[in-house]
């Protein structure tokens, strides 16, 4: 099949030249002016694997309102808080036959997508897969070749045809998927795993194989865990995994698989971006409120990472008399 990556950043770069190297064709939708303009000057993007093997890989990228293409599939991988008018820019080229996969961070963006596409077209996905943008047309695969992994699920959770041929295709691409038939339980189980690995590595600026070396990581991750899956407890969202399976996978993720890694997160905030926090822990935060408890912990790490936000980009004159 053919797909189209709206969202050339870290992520969507890796899955379609994943899948252009095994062999289907991806084009590249981008609303970063800057990533449109270095990739076409250079002719492609540059990929390295753990900072090494620096090479220039060919891709065809365009802006949302320059793209005529169809393809069978979209991948969406924007931030949360730009999804919208991505969505809106791009809506000129969704057609009813397409499907899209959304292996996108947080919790927010399925609202989003169904403005525009069926519900039985639509594929949730998790990803555990490293990647940094060092710069624009500049990708760094993090860990070995086939590292990683991702879920998939149907929203309607009755695969057919075309979702089987999508997993078939992206297991070709290396990019490790397994589907399920449970759509909030695998969408809620990436966010737990970045409520305490994307906020605890940022706010103190490290990678997950230093945070889980830390004293405190276990205790720390098994609060926010706790605490999640008490609040989809009461929400009547049944888990892919137990606490201790979900713990267990943030330990090997950290240990094992990517320890060289700094989340997406931490990449935001040290490039002056805002945080998909809200849609993170924040999310866990106010999805518990709807059913009368209060996720603390979650809320006292989104508003620190709001106030380290804040302390980022304050400029000291405005002290001055």
């Amino acid at each position: 099949m053919k797909y189209a990556v709206l969202g050339a950043g870290a992520m969507g770069l890796r899955y379609g030249i994943l899948l252009q190297q095994a062999g289907f064709p991806v084009d590249f939708v981008e609303i970063w002016d800057d990533q449109i303009e270095k990739i076409k000057e250079q002719n492609g993007v540059y990929v390295s694997r753990d900072g090494k093997d620096k090479h220039l890989v060919p891709v065809n990228i365009y802006s949302p309102e320059n793209y005529e293409g169809d393809p069978d599939v979209w991948i969406v991988f924007t931030k949360q808080m730009q999804l919208e008018d991505a969505l809106k820019r791009t809506a000129g080229s969704f057609k009813d036959h397409q499907y899209v996969v959304s292996p996108m961070n947080g919790m927010g963006h399925i609202e989003k997508i169904n403005k525009y596409f069926k519900p039985k077209k639509v594929i949730g996905g998790t990803a555990l897969i490293g990647t940094v943008l060092n710069g624009a047309g500049d990708v760094d695969f993090i860990g070995a070749s086939g590292a990683g992994s991702m879920h998939m699920a149907n929203q309607t959770e009755s695969p057919d045809d075309t979702t089987h041929q999508i997993v078939e295709e992206f297991t070709k691409a290396n990019l490790n998927p397994t589907l399920t038939t449970n759509f909030l339980g695998t969408l809620m189980a990436k966010v737990i795993f970045n409520s305490v690995i994307n906020t605890l590595c940022t706010m103190f600026e490290i990678q997950m194989g230093e945070y889980i070396q830390g004293p405190t990581a276990e205790k720390l991750g098994r609060q926010l865990i706790n605490e999640a899956f008490d609040v989809c407890e009461r929400a009547g969202i049944k888990l892919l995994n137990t606490r201790e399976e979900e713990w267990e996978i943030i330990r090997h993720v950290s240990t094992d698989t990517n320890p060289l890694h700094f989340p997406s997160m931490y990449q935001d905030m040290s490039k002056g971006r805002p945080t998909e926090v809200d849609y993170i822990n924040g999310y866990i935060y106010e999805l518990g409120l709807k059913y009368h408890y209060e996720a603390t912990t979650h809320e006292f790490l989104r508003n620190l990472v709001h106030l380290s936000e804040f302390a980022r980009d304050f400029d000291p004159k405005s002290l001055e008399a």
